[in-house]
């Protein structure tokens, strides 16, 4: 008994600090997964889930392959966090209709801006005639989400590329914003 006694006593102190915060770590995590911590992109407002995500982070880099080549958005990687227009049509996974418009090309597009501007935790990084670029990130662990739309005049569309950074799996997310910002643009 007083062996037992020993082994336990020695096998607490031999804890170090380090040790402890990372056990710590890992189950708050693991609860704020729990909880619903899904990739969607939430405002940046200054809130408990912000300061959440400041201290998670998981931005990743900005990609560099961004952009409109020769009429085209780049296509989707194999997973399936990201949906394209530009995908092919038997590309189910990645597969999403373009943005139509019944008004002029410019008026259209300087409308889709605006639903961007409103939408909460966007952020625009670039924006010209054609192209518009955002940033979306999630207010719970700080995933972004590139979202690229570009005014494709030859088919009198606007193309739309939306697609997390990170991970394998979106849940959705990327589908469901792109849906959302079909629905604000088409009222």
């Amino acid at each position: 008994m007083e062996r037992a006694f020993y082994i336990k006593r020695r096998f607490m102190y031999n804890l170090s600090p380090v040790k402890v915060l990372t056990v710590c770590f890992s189950v708050t995590l693991a609860i704020l997964c729990y909880l619903g911590a899904t990739p969607a992109a939430f405002a940046t407002e200054i809130s408990p889930n912000a300061t959440i995500a400041s201290l998670f982070s998981f931005s990743g880099e900005r990609p560099d392959n961004l952009g409109v080549t020769m009429g085209k958005l780049s296509p989707c990687p194999t997973s399936p966090n990201c949906v394209s227009s530009q995908a092919e049509a038997t590309d189910k996974k990645h597969q999403i209709e373009p943005l139509k418009y019944e008004s002029s090309a410019k008026r259209a597009f300087v409308h889709l801006k605006e639903i961007i501007e409103e939408m909460d935790n966007a952020k625009i990084i670039k924006s010209d005639a054609h192209y518009l670029y955002a940033e979306f990130t999630s207010s719970l662990m700080g995933y972004v989400d590139d979202v690229e739309f570009f005014l494709d005049r030859k088919s009198d569309v606007i193309q739309v590329r939306s697609a997390s950074r990170l991970g394998q799996s979106d849940l959705g997310v990327n589908r469901k914003r792109v849906e959302e910002i079909r629905s604000k643009f088409s009222a």
